[in-house]
């Protein structure tokens, strides 16, 4: 196997682990919508900002997944993380509330691992590139 194929794998499935929490969390905000509108509104956000919040989780997060606009998806998702951060896990009198706090911190900088990052074989656009004649990297 070479280093190009190890490349491309190791980003796939980095994408697939970053990207299945904001899919599974978006589906969840659907699921349980009016909860997640009144917690919104307790933290002091209008509820009508959850269509937007469920939207970028999902779609985000699957153009993370198949590294669909891989740069500005993943971007959108670490500013949105570190947000959701500020928001709703900034009391670190709460070990809970701490530990959601850095995870989220965490997931910020993996997300701009992927912005500065090459864009590998095994994504749509690494495909859009090759097919239109562009960069192709690994």
């Amino acid at each position: 196997m070479n280093q190009a194929t190890i490349n491309a794998g190791t980003q796939l499935t980095g994408r697939l682990l970053m990207s299945a929490i904001f899919i599974m969390a978006g589906v969840n905000k659907l699921m349980a919508y009016d909860g997640t509108a009144a917690y919104m509104q307790s933290a002091g956000l209008p509820g009508q900002l959850l269509p937007l919040v469920i939207l970028l989780e999902i779609a985000g997060g699957l153009a993370v997944l198949l590294g669909w606009q891989l740069r500005i998806s993943a971007a959108l998702l670490a500013g949105f993380t570190v947000v959701a951060a500020l928001l709703f896990h900034f009391d670190f009198g709460d070990q809970m509330q701490s530990i959601l706090f850095m995870k989220n911190l965490a997931m910020a900088g993996g997300l701009l691992f992927l912005v500065a990052g090459e864009t590998h074989s095994w994504s749509l656009d690494a495909r859009s590139h090759h097919h239109t004649g562009a960069y192709h990297h690994g």
